[in-house]
């Protein structure tokens, strides 16, 4: 926990360095962890010094919401949170995902059919703008086009230092219940009627996610939050968790975590990614321990295998034909959802794929029904979709490009009217990219907050790589 003085004072040195950066180099920000699969060489780039931003400021238990730093991981925010009996509305998924970060790319969890993107829990924020300047940001001040523009930005207008977000409150325990489908529309009718009535059976419904394993094998998973489990099962160690998902599935009584080994389920593991290391071998999960049983960690070293390019090399040596990384979450109408899983099958052919559904929870304002709420990446209000996330290697044909299996998903997902995340490559020529993320809104916000252009723009950043 950090005080709001400290947080003042903090703001001011930042403002000094940012002033004291060369206008004529890209702008780094010097923290230690990242959650995007946008591998680049920064070289000799000075940083900028954020680590005063990187704690919760202050919990409010009554009025539910906290004052936090735009560095602070949600690993220390929920071990926060978790104390007053609270939790953020959306908790992504991995431990080192941090605020700011969620907010300025796009964070979702399984709660995200109810309380929508983490974005949408935000009350106020603090923003350094690429102008120098700090702004204080709300859905109803004079900086609203920046508050509802910020999200899917990637710090190209700034960066946030503060947030004010809203809180929930948390039961000790929460049970799971795995429901196995054989068929992507049966999957997507389920999905879409239990989300409606945030119910199943006559349990209430909290939280909504789900794997599909092959074409043939698909699990939703139903999480409700209880105050007594008859025992609580462990992912952090020998055990991993989607293993688990069809041990447990169809009749009984299911399975209980803790609601903090809950929030955290994938990380363990990474979702399944920690396979690519040897990591479920049981020799190798008994030796490996507990503390590095991480996501930043198996990023750190697929950041190492990028710089060296070890796996590519051994698999040249070995004979196999050379591989395109698929790392990608993206959002469909839950409607199509069976259409975009029967392409993905067919065109891609990578298992597991992750389900996670969302809505919106923020309505158009009164007075522009028809603008889009978040600019940016414009989903549409009362529409239930899908987020479809996929993360591995796929063998790249003869006569293939290296981009080809992104390249087919980027189209896919255009037909069916979804979108794309930009945490990993993007391969869209400018004007299509643009044509999907709003290019005249985003000009508009870069105009104001950024005049200078002393941030990248958000196509330079993402699809560049710059």
């Amino acid at each position: 926990m950090s005080n709001l003085a400290d947080h003042v004072n903090a703001v001011y040195e930042l403002r000094r360095d940012y002033a004291r950066l060369p206008t004529d180099a890209p702008v780094r920000l010097g923290k230690p962890t990242s959650n995007l699969f946008r591998f680049r060489d920064h070289g000799d780039a000075p940083r900028l010094d954020v680590s005063a931003f990187t704690s919760v400021i202050s919990v409010d238990p009554d009025t539910r919401t906290a004052e936090v730093g735009g560095m602070t991981t949600y690993e220390d925010l929920v071990a926060v949170t978790l104390e007053h009996g609270l939790m953020p509305l959306v908790v992504p998924q991995l431990r080192t995902i941090t605020l700011g970060g969620a907010v300025t790319g796009l964070g979702i969890e399984s709660s995200s059919f109810r309380n929508g993107l983490p974005h949408e829990s935000v009350e106020e924020m603090e923003i350094l703008t690429g102008a120098g300047d700090v702004v204080v940001a709300r859905r109803d001040n004079e900086h609203r086009d920046l508050f509802h523009g910020f999200p899917n930005s990637y710090g190209t207008l700034g960066y946030a230092l503060r947030l004010r977000i809203r809180l929930e409150p948390v039961r000790p325990y929460v049970h799971l219940r795995h429901l196995r489908f054989t068929d992507a529309e049966q999957t997507m009718a389920a999905l879409a009627r239990i989300c409606a009535d945030r119910a199943h059976e006559g349990e209430a419904v909290d939280f909504v996610d789900g794997v599909a394993f092959a074409r043939d094998e698909l699990y939703l998973t139903l999480a409700s939050f209880t105050y007594r489990a008859p025992w609580t099962s462990d992912y952090g160690g020998s055990d991993i968790y989607y293993r688990s998902i069809p041990r447990y599935a169809g009749p009984g009584p299911g399975d209980y975590l803790t609601v903090h080994d809950y929030l955290w389920r994938w990380d363990t593991d990474w979702f399944w990614c920690s396979r690519a290391f040897g990591v479920q071998h049981p020799l190798v999960r008994r030796l490996w321990p507990r503390s590095l049983k991480r996501s930043d960690v198996y990023r750190r070293l697929v950041a190492l295998d990028r710089r060296t390019d070890f796996s590519r090399l051994l698999a040249y040596y070995r004979g196999q034909l050379p591989s395109e990384p698929v790392i990608q979450d993206v959002e469909v109408d839950v409607e199509r959802g069976a259409e975009f899983l029967d392409f993905f099958h067919t065109e891609i052919g990578m298992s597991p794929v992750w389900m996670c559904p969302l809505r919106l929870r923020e309505e158009p304002a009164s007075d522009d029904p028809a603008a889009p709420v978040w600019p940016l990446y414009p989903l549409e209000p009362d529409r239930l979709y899908v987020n479809f996330g996929f993360w591995g290697m796929v063998p790249v044909r003869p006569g293939r490009g290296k981009k080809y299996h992104n390249r087919a998903i980027e189209k896919e997902v255009t037909r069916l009217g979804g979108h794309k995340s930009l945490y990993s490559d993007a391969f869209y020529d400018e004007d299509e990219f643009w044509r999907l993320y709003n290019g005249e809104a985003y000009r508009k916000l870069k105009a104001a907050y950024d005049p200078g252009d002393r941030l990248l723009d958000l196509y330079a950043k993402c699809v560049d790589n710059r």
